[in-house]
């Protein structure tokens, strides 16, 4: 019997867009950086980006592919309600693609040791989590943590929803695994922790310990008490250990018989011995990372009162745990929905640089406000107090370039007016995968992507002279790609010179012109039905 390849699949799902990858354009005036340095930690280069995700995340791609250590999305759940700040009612499928577009992105920029952390509920967590399989591979998958978003109840519902699964998912799951860190020790922890026979190895909690309902006949043996007592477990159960750890605990100094001598033996397990933190479980209750309300009630609405707080705000308590377990001081942190902007703000706090993107208005109405506050050391809430935040550091603000490519009146794709010729030098070497870097020696170089292969951009028409004259100052130990308005010889005449016409050699690239990839319900071509494949929309064979 053959077997079937089962994949999941909805409609429009072999529909990719052909993304253009912008320039980033900085706006002075909307960066902020503090006015001196509070410590030699400050960190100075964060990136605030306003516009469509997709084509920012695409922006990225060459400059941080393989450089960011965790990426937190916290994207629209597609519930089909109608939220203030963002368009949440998406048709299945689209969304589906939308996010499927975005994750392949997010793969290539995680480092080896990087991990994505995305929240969902239970309307598309499922389904996500197929997808997630299928780009970043199963065995990746780490955990799918229960966030206990909200304490309360609602009477008002059939079943009153509390929480929201956050899953994880590592760029490389053996790298990852060494690599994260551990929780603090709580207070609560400690506790367990104490030194009843003043051991000077210090203090300790039972390890293995007393009596248990299974185990196997080499558990049953007699242990002789120091007071001198012979015990043997009740009929029907079993030492917790075995006779040989009993055995080598007791050479070892380490059973405990209580202060008399006469209590069944406890094998120490000392403070010292034990792992520097806390292994994270799976399960984060309101208590110890906070809740939507905590920081819609304790937090926004102080910081800004004057403006409407988020629907959905993440905590800072749950920033920070996600952020100390995924990442050290210094990593890049990447929040591509950034919300009201509490990825940046938990990572700033936290020695870390940060990358954010928001296409809406609440990028200036929530996110610079939160931020200068932040900076200028007057956010007293959050994790400040913990942290011992005083301020500093800063952020660049940038807005996405408009499309390389525009139509004339005729109908023709030309260079966009708006382009100067530094806009345009850059945006070629991101296109042809060069490194922008103009050299102040060398007139001709804009860029490179080898130690000896160039770039030159121009609109002018090139003479024959003018190519010649370029060849024999590139030299024979050197390339050069020149791209042109165009050029008045044949393109291979010069050896070490690639010449292309602007912007005919561009055209097939991208889908010149397309500014929104947001999250936005669109008219899908419908799908060839397989029947050998998984339909969501209605079963299958």
């Amino acid at each position: 019997m053959s077997k079937t390849k089962l994949e999941l699949t909805w409609i429009g799902k072999d529909k990719r867009p052909k993304l253009e990858p912008r320039i980033l354009l900085e706006d002075p005036e909307k960066s902020y950086h503090a006015s001196h340095r509070v410590t030699d930690n400050d960190i100075f280069d964060n990136k605030l980006i306003f516009g469509d995700n997709l084509l920012a995340l695409k922006a990225l791609e060459q400059e941080y592919a393989g450089k960011v250590k965790c990426v937190f999305i916290d994207p629209p759940y597609n519930t089909g309600s109608a939220f203030e700040h963002y368009d949440d009612g998406l048709e299945h499928s689209t969304w589906l693609s939308l996010i499927r577009d975005r994750l392949e992105i997010i793969f290539l920029l995680l480092s080896e040791d990087g991990s994505l952390w995305i929240t969902i509920d239970d309307n598309e967590a499922h389904y996500l989590k197929i997808v997630c399989d299928e780009i970043f591979g199963r065995r990746n998958f780490i955990a799918s943590v229960v966030w206990e978003k909200d304490a309360g109840r609602k009477n008002d519902t059939t079943i009153s929803g509390a929480h929201d699964y956050i899953f994880i998912y590592a760029k490389n799951s053996n790298v990852w695994k060494k690599s994260r860190n551990l929780l603090p020790k709580t207070d609560e922890h400690l506790k367990r922790y104490k030194n009843p026979d003043n051991d000077p190895r210090g203090p300790w909690s039972q390890g293995a310990d007393g009596t248990a309902k299974s185990g196997s006949d080499n558990s049953r043996y007699e242990i002789t008490l120091p007071s001198g007592r012979v015990v043997t477990p009740p009929s029907g159960n079993y030492w917790r250990f075995s006779h040989s750890t009993f055995e080598k605990a007791l050479k070892e100094n380490r059973v405990y018989f209580g202060k008399d001598g006469d209590r069944l033996p406890i094998i120490k397990k000392y403070l010292s011995e034990v792992k520097k933190g806390l292994v994270p479980k799976t399960w984060w209750p309101s208590v110890e990372v906070g809740s939507n309300q905590e920081a819609r009630r304790d937090h926004l609405r102080k910081l800004l009162p004057d403006i409407e707080p988020f629907s959905t705000p993440k905590p800072e308590r749950l920033m920070e745990r996600i952020i100390h377990i995924a990442t050290g001081p210094g990593d890049i942190v990447l929040d591509s929905f950034a919300g009201s902007g509490t990825t940046g703000r938990v990572a700033h706090k936290m020695g870390r640089r940060w990358i954010m993107i928001e296409l809406e208005a609440h990028c200036h109405t929530h996110i610079i406000p939160r931020l200068v506050k932040v900076i200028n050391d007057e956010d007293h809430g959050g994790i400040t107090k913990k942290l011992n935040w005083q301020g500093g550091g800063g952020f660049r603000y940038y807005n996405l370039a408009p499309s390389l490519l525009e139509k004339d009146k005729w109908g023709n794709w030309v260079v966009n007016k708006e382009y100067n010729a530094t806009m345009l030098a850059e945006a070629i070497c991101k296109l042809e995968g060069f490194s922008y870097a103009p050299s102040d020696i060398q007139w001709w170089n804009h860029g490179y992507s080898t130690e000896q292969d160039f770039i030159y951009i121009t609109t002018q028409n090139l003479s024959v002279a003018q190519l010649e004259a370029l060849s024999e100052d590139v030299g024979d130990e050197r390339s050069l790609l020149v791209c042109c308005g165009a050029f008045r010889c044949k393109a291979d005449r010069f050896p070490n010179l690639t010449i292309k016409k602007i912007p005919k050699m561009v055209l097939t690239r991208c889908e010149w012109a397309h500014d929104d990839y947001s999250l936005n319900v669109e008219n899908l071509p419908q799908m060839e039905r397989d029947p050998e494949q998984i339909d969501l929309f209605g079963g299958g064979k």
